[in-house]
């Protein structure tokens, strides 16, 4: 199953947090939020934009990793796959990552049942990681596509990386961490 709403969508916010909580389902442990991206390119960085800007909000009950500080590149995910696992054996995890897609569906955030494949759009092959994907398309598909990221407006992904932290930051797992 698969959501997608246009980030200039003024309902995107309800409509991301409606398909989270769909997906998740019924919660045992607090959720994680895994934020995967880089700082160095700017299509790149959809992910630790938006684990900076949950973090900052401060009312999400789960735990973030990949921030704008602390970035989790694509190349770590494998690692940090493991750990999650480890440290987090009951939580949902939740991936973010940036994607290249075909032109109409640059500014398309879309959230999927399932795993997400990072580097994909780059050609590289790695690892699944994540329960529920959140994924932002921020540049179209081609042969030079990590060199499109590097030309994407850092305007975009700020108001991408916006309405994923405002859907994520309005799940209420407050509950759910005080059990934890």
């Amino acid at each position: 199953m698969e959501f997608a709403f246009h980030y200039y969508n003024s309902m995107a916010d309800t409509g991301l947090m409606m398909a989270l909580t769909r997906m998740l389902g019924e919660l045992t442990a607090p959720p994680v939020v895994l934020c995967i991206g880089s700082d160095l390119a700017v299509g790149d960085s959809l992910g630790p934009v938006s684990g900076t800007l949950i973090r900052q909000k401060g009312d999400f009950g789960g735990y973030v990793y990949g921030t704008l500080k602390s970035p989790v590149t694509a190349k770590e995910v494998k690692y940090v796959n493991d750990f999650l696992r480890k440290t987090h054996p009951d939580s949902k995890i939740i991936a973010i990552d940036a994607a290249v897609g075909e032109e109409s569906d640059v500014g398309l955030i879309k959230v999927t049942d399932g795993a997400l494949r990072p580097g994909s759009g780059a050609n590289k092959r790695l690892g699944k990681v994540g329960d529920v994907s959140v994924l932002g398309i921020v540049a179209r598909k081609s042969a030079f596509s990590y060199s499109l990221l590097n030309l994407t407006r850092l305007n975009v992904i700020y108001a991408m990386a916006e309405r994923i932290a405002a859907a994520v930051s309005s799940l209420s797992f407050a509950e759910i961490a005080e059990r934890a």
